[in-house]
């Protein structure tokens, strides 16, 4: 990057530094001609403006904040992946609101955090997306803001979201197609909006697969490795005719719990038991065997979430609503044939000659 200052531009320009700002900051009142002149300055130095230097004409920040939660900090890394470039191009900082979605305080540490940074907008990442009084303050103190992967979006023309419901039944049905008539289910925080499209999904996918719900194949967990654990205790340790042959966690973490509670018993993975995740977060591709999952992109969410805002700081009118995204199953080693299938007979079979040759 270059190390061009404001009074760089000035110079080369022939103008004052305010008349550089007012130009950043793109003031009406500069004549086209200067204004035409800087622009070829600025462009010509690379120079990108500070917040500060872009201040002294105006009264954005022209920073942009993205609002996280801190159980979510891998969450918010695929955000920043997209949400950086698109703001950079627009010669825009990013600052990062952490904070805790289960504080008393959090409306108030939020909205603190936004007034300091002086950011001129924010673009809010699940699972404070869905939560009202954060909606509500944003618009009480008119702070522009665009939500990633709301449950509720319906008529909200700046979100930027997945259909979770749609995921889930595909992620369920794949598995019945692998021969599992027994698919259990991890369901996720219920404090968490998309936990109910989720779990609807597993229920779509059952009966588009032709399978009756069986409440005793659901489990409660709270999206963490220790819920997933133990709600994999509870199912792997029903009768072996009635346990899953399939279990599908609605995120990776607590699909890595039930992971560990499988190698605990001894119940080979996916010979056994196939485990699916959903989210795709590092943690996925980290585990033994890597998780089964579904891949949200949340860098193109991220990224069009910001186009979407920086549209808005321009004061352009809204073109369309809230841009639905495509999430996609990424197959790994957790999942495989159900255990009555052939195949899955032949892959067990296999393994245990592999087995027998290193004793």
């Amino acid at each position: 990057m270059s190390n061009a200052t404001i009074r760089d531009v000035a110079a080369q320009a022939r103008v004052s530094i305010k008349t550089v700002s007012r130009v950043i900051n793109n003031v009406k009142t500069v004549q086209p001609q200067t204004r035409e002149r800087v622009l070829r300055v600025i462009r010509k130095l690379d120079y990108h403006p500070n917040p500060s230097a872009r201040g002294l004409g105006g009264s954005r920040s022209y920073l942009i904040g993205v609002l996280y939660d801190v159980s979510c900090a891998y969450y918010a890394t695929g955000v920043l992946a997209g949400v950086i470039e698109t703001c950079r191009a627009a010669r825009y900082q990013v600052v990062l609101h952490p904070c805790d979605y289960q504080s008393p305080a959090l409306v108030e540490d939020v909205m603190r955090n936004v007034r300091q940074s002086r950011a001129d907008g924010v673009i809010v990442t699940p699972p404070l997306s869905d939560i009202g009084v954060i909606v509500d303050a944003f618009k009480q103190h008119s702070v522009p803001f665009v939500r990633i992967a709301p449950a509720e979006h319906e008529n909200d023309l700046h979100s930027v979201y997945t259909n979770d419901r749609e995921s889930s039944a595909r992620m369920t049905e794949q598995l019945a197609l692998l021969g599992h008539r027994r698919i259990g289910f991890v369901v996720g925080n219920p404090d968490h909006a998309a936990v109910a499209d989720r779990f609807s999904g597993y229920r779509d996918g059952l009966k588009s697969s032709g399978l009756l719900f069986d409440k005793k194949l659901v489990a409660q967990g709270y999206n963490s490795f220790s819920s997933g654990v133990e709600a994999g205790r509870k199912l792997l340790n029903l009768p072996s005719d009635k346990r899953p042959t399939a279990i599908f966690a609605s995120n990776d973490e607590m699909a890595a719990g039930v992971l560990a509670v499988a190698h605990g018993l001894g119940i080979a993975v996916p010979e056994e038991l196939s485990v699916a995740g959903f989210d795709d977060a590092p943690l996925a591709s980290q585990v033994w065997p890597a998780l089964t999952t579904i891949k949200q992109p949340v860098p193109a969410m991220s990224a069009h979430a910001a186009e979407l805002l920086l549209r808005m700081l321009r004061g352009e009118p809204d073109e369309r609503s809230g841009q639905i995204m495509e999430s996609s199953l990424t197959f790994r080693q957790s999942t495989g044939p159900a255990p009555d299938r052939p195949l899955a007979k032949h892959v067990r079979n296999a393994r245990a000659a592999r087995v027998a040759e290193t004793t």
